[in-house]
């Protein structure tokens, strides 16, 4: 890959190919754009397009300010090499455009990002893995919570603690120790409703 780098900069050139490109573009959507100067000291401008308007729609314009690196339209600031109003108001001035692109996009800098070389991997059959010393523990923290009903995770306090009842009461007397099935009054209970329904 650092090949291609080299061979553009002996080829003369200083961007990468991708902005050159863009900046191409960029040249020849300028050349239809108006260009008033604000502040030529401040290199502030205001960018009118006029190509590609709709009948009816006021044609858009957007700041340009050269020293800040800003334009309205962001792509200036957001792709750090000029966009088309940038191109168009730094012709109005006569300014070298290519000194507003970063040079994180020059074949030097990407040239340094592919010089260093990794050294070729051996065999995989003759690589040496060393035994392992220490024992593999599985976290049971990780391990998939079991079918059936979720266990609480909540941590008991004396709130939760029940006051100990006798267990259930008798649904006929209201006695602990037995049901209503097996409840020695329920005869008792049910002839005396029946009685009370006979009056």
């Amino acid at each position: 890959m650092g090949q291609q780098q080299v061979n553009q900069i002996e080829a003369g050139h200083v961007f990468v190919e991708y902005v050159r490109d863009a900046m191409v573009a960029n040249r020849r959507m300028a050349r239809s754009m108006n260009v008033e100067v604000y502040s030529r000291r401040n290199e502030t401008f205001r960018v009118t397009e006029t190509i590609g308007r709709r009948p009816g729609i006021p044609p858009r314009s957007y700041g340009v300010d050269l020293r800040n690196r800003r334009c309205d339209c962001r792509r200036f600031q957001t792709l750090h090499y000029p966009c088309a109003h940038v191109v168009a108001a730094c012709a109005k001035v006569s300014l070298n455009v290519d000194q507003f692109i970063d040079e994180v996009y020059t074949l030097e800098r990407t040239l340094c990002a592919w010089e260093n070389e990794f050294p070729v991997l051996p065999n995989l059959s003759t690589w040496e893995v060393p035994p392992t010393t220490f024992e593999l523990v599985p976290d049971k923290g990780l391990r998939r919570n079991p079918k059936g009903r979720p266990q609480s995770s909540r941590i008991r306090n004396e709130m939760d603690i029940r006051e100990k009842s006798d267990g259930k009461l008798c649904g006929v007397c209201r006695l602990p120790g037995h049901n209503r099935n097996k409840c020695p009054l329920q005869n008792y209970h049910i002839g005396q409703s029946s009685r009370s329904d006979r009056n």
